[in-house]
């Protein structure tokens, strides 16, 4: 099972009271049951699954392809353990809207309340702050982040789920963060994306933008003027160069045999003035590394992409617009497409979700409904 991001279609509306209360018995059983027979790791990891999470979804009453899903499932969840959590060592911070932006408040909150160290707390704040940020500065996929999640155990150990809405096409793209999986926030922090559409975003999470995020840095570090007389250069003649595919002589920013095909921002109007404060104001703190520079306050997804496309046009490093995007199998298909079924983890899925259903306080009728789910879920 991969971990990742999923892409659904976009709904609007709200899950009536009477099948949230059914969710938050039936979700509260299955996560008291992985807890019990496998720990609190163990439900992270499934967690960070976007199938494994798309079919808790299912099992617990909502709609398969909706993008309320994620927000109602992780309220679900948020509400149906309200008082276990320090039994259980699980603990669930912000949601949609709003409530997101309280996730640092909340984790201060649980780290006074169950004794965690400083160092854990300040390092659960930046993990939440920094998954954010780079999901709407670094994957510039067309999705705006509106609900985030992070939820943890007394060890520091961590999930982050997330998701975005583009109203163009009328979707959603949920985005998972595992902590044991994080080696580089701001390189490949997802093991696998999952989506039905594929777009040409910005990436500058793909390994492949590394030497443009690292020349991204420098400009910085160094006397901004050059970045910002570049910058300037490039709104004022982009129209002329876009019809270009190499740039010839063309002294003023150096871009003597330097190919040039595409970019993503080449026609966007920057707001200099806005632009250069920005610039100066990192400058002044001198960034280390790229994840730094991230960090500042100010550095959104237009410095992002100003300092980008200066560090392409200017000194040839080329981001990735490829869309990490793939299609992902929970437990392979019976064609061997993308690998064949593994009957061991298969049947251990069903059986874990299955306890937990019988666990749940909630009718005979409705355990009946969550199994016939369960299988309707595995069939798709």
């Amino acid at each position: 099972m991969r971990t990742g991001i999923a892409t659904i279609p976009l709904d609007y509306g709200k899950c009536p009271r009477w099948l949230f209360e059914r969710m938050k018995r039936l979700s509260r059983g299955i996560i008291l049951a992985i807890v019990e027979e496998f720990g609190e790791e163990e439900l992270l990891k499934r967690l960070s699954d976007p199938i494994w999470f798309q079919s808790l979804g299912c099992v617990i009453g909502f709609d398969w392809n909706s993008s309320g899903l994620t927000t109602t499932t992780l309220g679900a969840l948020k509400e149906g353990l309200k008082g276990l959590e320090s039994e259980l060592g699980i603990f669930i911070c912000g949601g949609k809207g709003k409530t997101s932006r309280k996730t640092p408040e909340q984790i201060k909150r649980w780290g006074e309340i169950i004794g965690l160290s400083q160092k854990k707390v300040d390092n659960l704040v930046y993990v939440s702050r920094i998954s954010a940020k780079v999901d709407s500065s670094l994957l510039q996929d067309g999705y705006q982040i509106y609900h985030h999640n992070l939820i943890f155990t007394r060890r520091g150990e961590w999930v982050v789920i997330q998701q975005g809405m583009c109203e163009k096409s009328s979707t959603a793209r949920r985005y998972h963060w595992l902590s044991s999986m994080v080696e580089n926030f701001t390189e490949e922090p997802h093991s696998g994306i999952i989506s039905d559409l594929k777009t040409t975003p910005l990436n500058l999470v793909s390994k492949g933008s590394r030497e443009n995020k690292a020349i991204s840095t420098e400009l910085v570090k160094e006397e901004p003027k050059t970045f910002l007389k570049d910058i300037k250069i490039i709104s004022q003649k982009s129209n002329s160069l876009i019809k270009q595919k190499r740039f010839l002589g063309f002294c003023e920013v150096e871009l003597k045999n330097i190919e040039f095909h595409w970019h993503s921002v080449l026609n966007e109007k920057f707001d200099l003035k806005r632009l250069r404060k920005t610039i100066e104001h990192a400058h002044f703190l001198k960034p280390e590394n790229f994840e730094q520079l991230l960090m500042i306050k100010g550095v959104g997804p237009k410095t992002i992409r100003a300092l980008s496309l200066v560090a392409e046009l200017v000194y040839g490093a080329k981001p990735s617009f490829e869309d990490p995007a793939r299609y992902s199998f929970a437990h392979g298909g019976k064609d061997g497409t993308p690998f064949f079924v593994e009957r061991d983890v298969y049947d251990k899925t069903v059986e874990i979700i299955e306890k937990g259903i019988k666990k749940a306080n909630v009718s005979q009728r409705e355990k009946i409904q969550a199994q016939r789910r369960l299988l309707n879920a595995l069939k798709k």
